[in-house]
């Protein structure tokens, strides 16, 4: 075992120290004790959206995708086949990413953004990608930000009433849903037609979380449902709590703007994951792991984006690579590729834990003529080096034998905007 190898190993960052089957249990019953109104990192949030809505033809909807980085409007209708037509896109910067906003300049800058399309439509499918408490309504308070989003004075706000009041359009009808239930529905309009046991949305990108179908009668915490009919679920599964996190993640962790909230996510989502690693490779200069010139280049290397480590390990562009500059030799290149290699294979399995806990809670996927239908989206997931690959090879050995279940990767162009058009047309 070479000096990088004991490093991981000491450190227990190796996915192959990563007990998935512990895992999957800690997630499932965190995922229980969130629909039966207990304390639990997964708050199982009720969307009041059912999946089996029929969609109707040639109705244009303000459709809107607020992301860990971008701000997307457009007007969004289905043909007469049913056809999905997009017009009018466009692509801001989500608001309070690069600098603190009151609550006011919030959502007076997304009504900026919208005026344009007030005319368009008095249905409105926005997809809001952080923790809300949706309520009967479909409107949503502001549980807490995620994404090192920076306007505090949102956080209890009803996030539908506000920008319609900002817009001066309080009398339009809003759907607020997650992006991860755009991605779900997005991925059934996708795939009509086909034969899917059921349906599983998740997203990786600078954020990380997932959505299902639970029937009614599960969701034991919230009174007065329709015990006939079932409704997608947002789980908030980047503030699951239980995962086995390293002191490199505790480091990285208390450095970010909220401590121990969201503290899976942290773990491999594509707005923390530069930072890990950047964290990472301080820590094992300052345990000898390199020269003592390349540990003082390290120690002062201010910050590092997951773009730049995907494109340091893929050498991509190395001369442009911060990275590159930093490193002295090109045995300590290999030293920064193994460690950061170690920590996208462990993103994988964490990854595949999250989904596989998910595909067994819904009970679907038994025969391969009905399987899962997962519609995963987001840059991380699609372009981090070998994940993919990776989280496959996890997910289907852990799914083998007597858990053997079926299932399908979907991915679907502009899924959230679709998704949330989708929302505000079928409700």
């Amino acid at each position: 075992m070479n000096k990088t190898e004991q490093f991981l190993r000491s450190h227990q960052v190796l996915a192959s120290q990563v007990d998935m089957q512990h895992l999957v249990d800690d997630f499932l019953s965190e995922m229980n004790k969130g629909l039966q109104g207990k304390e639990s990192s997964l708050l199982m949030i009720p969307t009041y959206i059912e999946a089996d809505s029929q969609l109707k033809p040639n109705e244009p909807v303000i459709a809107i995708d607020a992301g860990g980085t971008n701000f997307r409007t457009a007007k969004i209708y289905f043909d007469t086949n049913l056809k999905m037509v997009v017009e009018k896109l466009k692509n801001f910067t989500m608001p309070a990413i690069d600098r603190e906003l009151s609550k006011e300049a919030f959502f007076k800058t997304m009504a900026d953004y919208l005026e344009e399309y007030k005319d368009i439509s008095d249905k409105i499918g926005f997809c809001f990608s952080y923790a809300v408490e949706i309520f009967p309504d479909k409107d949503g308070k502001l549980i807490e930000w995620s994404k090192e989003i920076k306007a505090p004075e949102v956080i209890g706000e009803m996030i539908g009433r506000n920008m319609l009041e900002a817009m001066g359009c309080p009398e339009k009808k809003q759907i607020l849903l997650n992006d991860t239930v755009a991605t779900l529905l997005a991925g059934k309009a996708a795939t009509a037609g086909r034969k899917f046991d059921t349906f599983i949305g998740f997203i990786l990108g600078t954020g990380t979380n997932t959505a299902y179908i639970e029937q009614n009668t599960n969701i034991l915490k919230t009174p007065n449902l329709d015990l006939r009919k079932s409704q997608i679920i947002n789980i908030e599964s980047g503030n699951f709590g239980l995962a086995p996190r390293t002191g490199i993640d505790r480091l990285f962790d208390s450095q970010t703007k909220a401590p121990g909230s969201y503290a899976f996510e942290k773990m491999f989502s594509g707005g923390y994951f530069g930072g890990l690693c950047n964290v990472a490779l301080k820590v094992a200069a300052r345990e000898g792991l390199f020269s003592q010139t390349t540990k003082n280049n390290l120690l002062t290397l201010p910050e590092l984006s997951t773009e730049e480590v995907n494109k340091f390990v893929l050498a991509t562009d190395p001369g442009k690579n911060p990275l590159t500059g930093f490193l002295e030799r090109k045995e300590e290149r290999d030293i920064a590729v193994q460690i950061i290699e170690a920590f996208i294979s462990r993103a994988a399995k964490l990854v595949a834990a999250n989904l596989a806990a998910v595909i067994l809670k819904t009970g679907g996927g038994k025969t391969p003529e009905s399987p899962v239908c997962l519609t995963i989206d987001g840059t991380t997931f699609y372009k981090l080096k070998n994940f993919q690959n990776q989280f496959e090879r996890y997910l289907q050995e852990f799914l083998s034998n007597n858990k053997q279940r079926y299932y399908e990767i979907v991915e679907v162009e502009n899924s959230s905007l679709l998704g949330a058009a989708i929302a505000a047309i079928v409700n």
